[in-house]
């Protein structure tokens, strides 16, 4: 019997994984952590390695933020970002990674209703087809060690 790995879309938004981003510590080039906090309107970077520790406030404009990924507030690098052909693959953190790894190994792919785009449908073209199915996952499970 031949069993499909399935993946059901759980309708999540990148925005799911805005909060905590593995990046490039500035410092170091280690691995660091940019963390943001919307209700108190403070991001915060963090190495581990070297102790590289910098707040700032995510308020960009006035009586207002822009909700976006932890590292756009410090113009840091990602982490988790390798290159593939001609594109990049990148992921902000572990679940993000695990989550795209869950979509890409399978061989069946199911979409619950949904009211807007799903991260997954906002995906570049390289990274729903099955030609680049071992490729991507290879480069997942290099980026699994870092």
């Amino acid at each position: 019997m031949n069993k499909q790995n399935r993946f059901q879309d759980e309708n999540l938004n990148l925005s799911n994984f805005y909060k905590e981003v593995w990046v490039v510590c500035p410092s170091c080039a280690n691995k660091a952590i940019a963390r943001v906090n919307f209700e108190n309107n403070t991001a915060r970077l963090l190495c581990l390695s070297c102790g590289y520790n910098k707040e700032t406030s995510t308020a960009i404009v006035k009586n207002g933020t822009i909700k976006t990924a932890a590292n756009f507030y410090f113009q840091a690098v990602l982490w988790l970002k390798i290159p593939f052909k001609n594109e990049v693959f990148w992921a902000y953190n572990d679940k993000h990674l695990m989550y795209l790894e869950k979509y890409i190994s399978a061989t069946l792919r199911e979409h619950k209703d949904r009211t807007n785009f799903t991260l997954l449908e906002k995906l570049p073209k390289f990274y729903h087809e099955a030609k680049n199915r071992e490729g991507l996952l290879k480069i997942i499970a290099k980026l699994k060690i870092l």
